[in-house]
């Protein structure tokens, strides 16, 4: 397999077609650019669906996709995906490209009609938002609360649950035994019996982050799963880890999109229990350096406050802490820019943590000094 090409052959201007359960048809693409350095392929959505497809011809005079729902204003349903195109996707043929411009939107997943069933959905007059057939999204205590033990599901084939403290995969299976996608996500959460997770013949995509429990007796294995072409998992147990990369690496020239990255240790799950930033460790563009003294400013920030919260009623240097937090990240940014948008959420988010600890610890309402906090962090920071 050359670096240089995508795993499963494809070229300029070929045409790919793929089942799609939102249309409960056929639809196509066409791929309009290959970029080696980025591994990434340039995808256009046809505006087709129909009976399954033999060759280009049996799609007729077809038209790019163009998106009017919502707030689209006639783009193109075009976009850079990962190179690696999915196994059940089939290439039909080739024709002369029908965009020359370049795509300037990314996104992993491969689109399966998706947009075009919203755009249809859209058309028909109904302005209600489109819900994937035979999905759920839920939260843990949702799926909990809501869902009666032993009672099967059957009619879900994806399901999203987010929020997971812990969760047992032998009880979801059993409920949910017709999956095709699985997203599983949590904060340092655990998985129990994740090897049941075989169970699903018809699985094609799991993704699981921030969930720990799992180990190399748990991994998902080829013969049992046949029909996997999406493996993502973000902050996940390192000897899981090392287990899903070895089985599924060879399988990425079938079809197989593979991303791991965050494999931890127990050690690391522990001592970062109470860190609220721990997802800055091994980001790309956040230096080593960098982490470690933002984790160590946080930890004396937290300090501080809880100090100041719990000797009295008189908050006065509250602001003046939230100031020294606020500056110091400053210092930390402009040595090497990292603090973008989604940083900037996090160490508010961080903020809030430590305020949550606090008002634990202190056994009452801390509303005004968490605010005087977050003044005193936007009084001086510039990120």
């Amino acid at each position: 397999m050359r670096r240089d090409q995508p795993p499963r052959p494809v070229d300029v201007g070929d045409v790919v077609a793929v089942y799609s359960d939102a249309l409960g048809a056929w639809t196509a693409s066409q791929i309009t650019g290959l970029d080696a350095a980025a591994k990434c392929a340039a995808v256009l959505e046809l505006d087709w669906s129909g009976p399954e497809p033999a060759t280009v011809a049996d799609l007729g005079d077809v038209q790019p996709l163009r998106l009017t729902h919502h707030s689209w204003g006639g783009k193109l349903s075009y976009c850079n995906r990962s190179w690696v195109l999915p196994r059940s996707f089939t290439v039909i043929g080739s024709l002369p490209l029908l965009v020359i411009e370049p795509s300037y939107s990314y996104a992993s997943v491969w689109g399966r009609g998706e947009q075009l069933a919203r755009q249809r959905h859209w058309d028909s007059g109904d302005r209600e938002d489109w819900n994937a057939p035979n999905a759920l999204t839920c939260t843990a205590d949702e799926l909990g609360a809501e869902h009666t033990p032993g009672v099967v599901r059957a009619g879900v084939k994806h399901l999203t649950v987010r929020g997971i403290t812990r969760l047992d995969c032998t009880r979801l299976v059993a409920s949910f035994p017709d999956l095709t996608r699985l997203s599983l996500s949590g904060n340092l959460g655990t998985l129990t019996s994740a090897a049941a997770l075989n169970q699903l013949p018809r699985l094609q995509a799991l993704t699981i982050s921030e969930l720990f429990g799992m180990d190399a007796s748990d991994c998902l294995l080829p013969n049992h799963v046949p029909e996997i072409e999406d493996v993502s998992l973000y902050g996940i147990s390192a000897d899981y880890a090392t287990a899903m990369r070895k089985t599924w690496r060879p399988h990425v020239r079938h079809g197989v999109q593979l991303d791991v990255r965050g494999a931890r240790k127990p050690e690391w799950v522990a001592a970062n229990a109470a860190n609220p930033l721990r997802d800055w460790d091994g980001r790309e563009h956040i230096p080593r350096t960098g982490y470690r003294k933002a984790v160590a400013q946080y930890k004396a920030t937290r300090d501080a406050f809880l100090t100041e919260v719990t000797g009295g009623e008189d908050h006065g240097n509250i602001a003046e802490i939230g100031r020294a937090f606020g500056a110091a990240f400053n210092a930390l940014d402009s040595r090497t820019r990292f603090i973008e948008t989604v940083e900037r959420e996090e160490l508010f988010d961080a903020l809030e943590f430590l305020a949550d600890e606090a008002q634990t610890a202190a056994g009452r309402d801390l509303s005004a000094a968490r605010a005087a906090l977050i003044e005193g962090v936007d009084s001086s920071r510039d990120w």
